[in-house]
């Protein structure tokens, strides 16, 4: 299946270079392009694309409008945010407007594609570089009196699992860390998701920063009390 791609930025030579890596992919198509954030949300609902290749500072209606209006919609394309963190402090922001992931423009090409696709099958790409400086910007932007109350609905080690992925671990490390197989942590992360009515792993990390469950610039939360829970004792029988 072919993932319809729309790129928009407001400098023409980045535009083009952007649409002509793009489309020399043979299962990715560029639909469309815009030059600014007001053109974007009019030309998504003309072509309806999979996913829009969103840079975030352009003049007239910018990049975190125009992924608040888009995202806002039923059936949204999904976000992915290009930028240049050091410069676009606020790209959190972008992520909380309903982004799916940012890569920095400086991306080598494969980096480009890997992360249009990974979008198009509906996860989160957030650039390894600069995924703990984007944690602790959600730290420093969260509310004074964390509210934990949605978290209500989360079993013990489903809090823990979140906490793990806000921490920016991937499900492999949480599987490490717990002690548990990466299709048990798959199972906790789908069941968080589907509970708390998040779309992908950036939304988790906004929410777990939101109520409070997850702390800038420290460890993961300790889970060594944990550590086999998921696992019955030597010689015991049981669910993994």
């Amino acid at each position: 299946m072919t993932v319809r791609v729309m790129v928009v930025d407001d400098q023409a030579m980045i535009r083009a270079g952007f649409v002509a890596i793009i489309d020399a992919e043979p299962d990715l198509d560029v639909v469309a392009e815009a030059d600014d954030g007001a053109r974007a949300v009019e030309l998504a609902g003309q072509v309806a694309p999979d996913v829009v290749l969103m840079d975030i500072r352009m003049p007239g209606i910018d990049g975190l409008t125009a992924t608040r209006l888009l995202t806002a919609r039923g059936g949204a394309p999904r976000v992915l945010v290009l930028t240049t963190f050091d410069q676009d402090a606020y790209v959190h922001e972008a992520l909380r407007a309903g982004a799916s992931g940012f890569l920095l423009k400086d991306a080598q090409p494969e980096e480009l594609l890997a992360g249009i696709r990974i979008v198009a099958a509906g996860d989160a790409m957030l650039a390894p570089a600069v995924t703990r400086r984007l944690i602790d910007a959600f730290a420093h932007t969260a509310p004074p009196a964390p509210d934990p109350e949605p978290l209500r609905a989360l079993t013990p080690r489903e809090r823990e699992v979140l906490a793990l992925v806000a921490a920016g671990l991937t499900n492999a490390e949480i599987a490490d860390a717990l002690g548990v197989t990466t299709g048990t942590v798959k199972s906790h992360v789908n069941a968080v998701l589907g509970k708390l009515g998040l779309r992908d792993r950036v939304q988790a990390t906004i929410l777990a920063y939101d109520t409070g469950l997850a702390r800038p610039r420290g460890a993961p939360p300790a889970v060594e009390g944990h550590a086999r829970a998921d696992r019955p004792p030597r010689g015991a029988s049981g669910r993994p």
